[in-house]
């Protein structure tokens, strides 16, 4: 099996900065784990990347393009496309979807 590339859109390295960010206030080795622990599961696509599920409230709309990996709390959504997988998004679990894709686009 060939590997994939795995890039980081500039929105999930928003994302990651924020959750990395707010856990160091408390906990700068915490934060520090919890960054090698979402980078190593986002680059251990470039095996597979297929392995994750569909996202499930993308999927009921119909839309079966985007796939997540979820390493609690977080989900992290990505999209394959020839041989790159592009990570979209690290998002809280405990959050709503539908409500932040509103936020991200719509004024």
């Amino acid at each position: 099996m060939s590997n994939y590339a795995v890039r980081w859109t500039s929105a999930a390295r928003a994302d990651l900065e924020a959750i990395i960010g707010f856990i160091a206030e408390d906990s700068p080795d915490a934060a520090l784990h919890i960054l090698e622990k979402l980078r190593k599961k986002a680059l251990d696509l470039n095996n597979m990347p297929k392995r994750g599920r569909l996202v499930p409230e993308l999927k009921a709309q119909g839309i079966i393009i985007y796939r997540e990996l979820i390493l609690a709390p977080w989900r992290i959504i990505y999209k394959i496309t020839d041989k790159t997988v592009y990570v979209l998004a690290v998002l809280d679990s405990r959050r709503n979807l539908e409500d932040i894709l509103l936020d991200r686009f719509v004024d």
